[in-house]
């Protein structure tokens, strides 16, 4: 046997990812017009928002939180909203800086979004409508457009860096 200590994970200075968790941050379901909806006959128009925020909880320990926002109506008349927020831990270390950002702004949403998409289906199924499958999300493609628009920003004399949906900077 050893007589070495056995170091913890990301303590030999390689690079480090684990999830910690994954879990269902905030969920809210509308009806505002049941039972009366469920009488109308006409296609239901869907319109779909999807966000992503991260922050930073310790020393190499990060949230990435995936936001969906599903508004179904009818005629002008909101058939029920639900809004979804689903979050994960990280342990992120021994990661070069400029490698944080696309990690947590295109890998972490990776591994959330699914979670985020079947909590969605199933509270719509559940409250008695067509469950609704959110399409899958290209996070690259959502990250080189807030990496663009941060950019311009930059341009016009703002600070550069990873701009997150609720206007804060993305942390590392």
């Amino acid at each position: 046997m050893s007589d070495q200590q056995q170091q913890q994970p990301g303590q030999d200075g390689q690079p480090f990812f684990n999830i910690q968790r994954v879990y269902l941050k905030d969920l809210s379901l509308e009806q505002p017009n049941s039972p009366h909806i469920f009488l109308e006959q006409e296609q239901p128009s869907v319109e779909v928002q999807v966000d992503v925020a991260a922050s930073q909880l310790a020393e190499g320990v990060f949230e990435v939180t995936v936001i969906g926002t599903v508004t179904t109506k009818v005629q002008e008349k909101v058939a029920f909203l639900v809004e979804a927020k689903q979050a994960g831990i990280f342990d992120i270390r021994n990661v070069p800086a400029e490698q944080m950002d696309p990690l947590l702004g295109i890998a972490c949403p990776t591994i959330v979004y699914p979670y985020l998409r079947s909590n969605i289906a199933d509270t719509i199924g559940r409250a008695g409508f067509q469950p609704i499958h959110l399409a899958e999300i290209n996070f690259q493609a959502l990250y080189e457009q807030r990496l663009a628009a941060a950019m311009e920003e930059a341009q016009a004399g703002g600070n550069a860096g990873l701009v997150m949906p609720d206007g804060s900077k993305a942390t590392h």
